[in-house]
């Protein structure tokens, strides 16, 4: 069994890479969002490694992750969530890889806006996610800080800085944009007008 490889980066493309280890060429599949944070090619990497043995046509497929805790989340949403099977799980895995603490609270507080708004999963999808690590993903330890505190305010404005952020903003910019789009008469107004209103101080 591969639990790691370690070796010189000789091929990168979208989500997937060629590691050279002992003159042996290893074919690794990735998150997109972890080829974008390897080295040149030429340079040495480390990878952590799940293998998945095809039934039908009898080949293994390397995974391959920059760290422990991404592999450990990898396993988790491969094996608790119902039909992701591997490449979906790596698909879900380039979503929270944008920050596993936000996605482990998001999960244990049952946050489907923080699913939906910063991770980018449908409502379903987010569901169905909740449903099936709630119980789970307590037991992984993530280090880092969440970079999306639960102490943003009210719903509406919530649903409006998330909005924001899955549009392509930085979520300081789409608070400080918020706070200044909010009716100073405390009116109650719409996340799509609040939205709108943001759009034009970005």
């Amino acid at each position: 069994m591969i639990t790691h490889l370690k070796g010189k980066l000789d091929k990168k493309s979208l989500n997937k890479v060629v590691i050279d280890a002992g003159g042996v060429g290893y074919e690794v599949m990735t998150p997109q969002s972890a080829v974008e944070r390897l080295p040149d090619i030429g340079h040495e990497v480390k990878l952590y490694i799940v293998e998945s043995f095809s039934m039908y046509a009898g080949g293994t497929t390397l995974y391959g992750f920059l760290s422990e805790e991404e592999r450990e989340i990898y396993l988790l949403l491969k094996e608790e969530i119902p039909g992701a099977g591997a490449k979906k799980a790596l698909d879900y895995l380039d979503k929270v890889s944008k920050s596993l603490p936000d996605f482990r609270q998001a999960i244990v507080r049952k946050d489907i806006s923080i699913l939906t708004g910063v991770f980018g999963f449908t409502k379903k999808t987010a569901e169905k996610v909740i449903s099936s690590l709630k119980d789970k993903i307590a037991e992984i330890q993530i280090s880092g800080k969440q970079k999306w505190p639960s102490s943003i305010d009210s719903s509406i404005e919530t649903e409006a800085i998330f909005g924001l952020i899955a549009l392509g903003y930085k979520e300081g910019q789409a608070r400080d944009a918020v706070e200044r789009s909010l009716d100073k008469n405390k009116k109650a107004v719409p996340v799509e007008e609040i939205i709108k209103r943001a759009l034009k101080y970005l």
